[in-house]
């Protein structure tokens, strides 16, 4: 909903009225003449070196940078101090997607993949498509689940969603769980790609990311109850009438509007529902940031026996381990952990 912070569409450039940073960062805003509730997404110099630090291949990268993308827009909208969780496991080359959002807007993610199989998967998935536009994500995710788990910070408890992923795209599971989890009317835009920005020599090629949510929030008054578990909540007529209005304009946006440094927040939104009027909300920087540091890494393995201690144990005695997400190492002599 929207607040007293909020802004209408006034700008007479055609933009939205306020100020909106052009990467790394969530807008919140909503339709004035529907009532629709939605965010967008923007993620540049986060996502490159997140993805960087570990030089996924662009398949890989794609389907994580999804996954940042859309945990992203979903933990921008936790009321409460806590984190997000996404994690997809499958049977495909990419086994596994793990994508953690901490408030206020903290991200880190890493991908679990099978390198030879994933090149393998990829040339027969081209071979058999030849001369045809397919998308290769399902076959490079397979068929598995969707997890998504909101851990509040405190004494809250924890919450866990899960929905099946059948060999199908990110967004394809993400409608599937929100139809399922949420019975609210979704539609979701995700994009990424590399792109190239001249002058930055051997580091031209960056990673960007970008994403649309909506979703029709019952009114007050009542919450309708869907005929069937798993399917969205019915609507009355005018409600309907200006989901699919809205549903309509959005799914005008394009990937490269989406990603496009140098195309504002507010100009797309503009560009989308002018016709319907505009609220802004305050938007919410994001930043790359990994919780891991050699006090947690320490406390971690003195949970082992000793046994277990020794098989981790390099020649010298030394023990060193990796961070999955950032790829930090930390490497403790004989003495430090007995």
């Amino acid at each position: 909903m929207a607040d007293d912070k909020s802004n209408d569409n006034n700008g007479k450039d055609g933009s939205i009225g306020g100020e909106a940073p052009t990467d790394d960062f969530v807008l919140p805003f909503q339709t004035v003449r529907s009532n629709i509730s939605g965010r967008i997404v923007r993620l540049g110099p986060s996502l490159d070196r997140i993805l960087s630090r570990h030089e996924y291949p662009e398949a890989v990268g794609e389907a994580l940078g999804q996954a940042l993308a859309l945990t992203s827009l979903l933990g921008n909208a936790l009321k409460f101090d806590g984190r997000l969780i996404l994690q997809t496991k499958t049977n495909g080359p990419l086994g596994m997607l793990v994508v953690n959002y901490d408030t206020p807007g903290h991200l880190r993610g890493y991908a679990n993949f099978d390198a030879q199989r994933l090149q393998a998967d990829l040339e027969t998935h081209k071979a058999n498509n030849a001369g045809r536009t397919t998308p290769s994500q399902p076959v490079v995710l397979g068929s598995g689940h969707l997890a998504m788990t909101i851990d509040p910070a405190g004494d809250m408890d924890r919450y866990q969603g899960i929905v099946a992923l059948e060999a199908e795209t990110l967004t394809d599971a993400a409608l599937h769980y929100f139809r399922q989890s949420e019975q609210l009317p979704t539609f979701l835009r995700l994009a990424v790609a590399r792109v190239y920005e001249p002058g930055k020599g051997d580091n031209a090629w960056t990673w960007r990311a970008g994403g649309l949510l909506l979703q029709h929030i019952a009114h007050s008054g009542g919450t309708p109850q869907a005929e069937n578990e798993g399917e969205p909540l019915p609507l009355s007529g005018e409600d309907d009438d200006d989901w699919r209005r809205t549903e309509i304009l959005a799914s005008t946006v394009e990937d490269h509007e989406l990603i496009d440094p140098n195309l504002e927040p507010h100009r797309l939104l503009y560009r989308l529902f002018h016709e319907e009027g505009v609220r802004v909300q305050p938007p919410q920087q994001l930043t790359d940031l990994c919780r891991c540091s050699r006090e947690r890494v320490t406390n971690f393995l003195h949970q082992f026996a000793a046994e277990g201690l020794d098989d981790l144990r390099e020649p010298d005695g030394a023990i060193t381990v990796t961070c999955e997400f950032c790829s930090e190492s930390y490497r403790f002599e004989p003495d430090e952990i007995e």
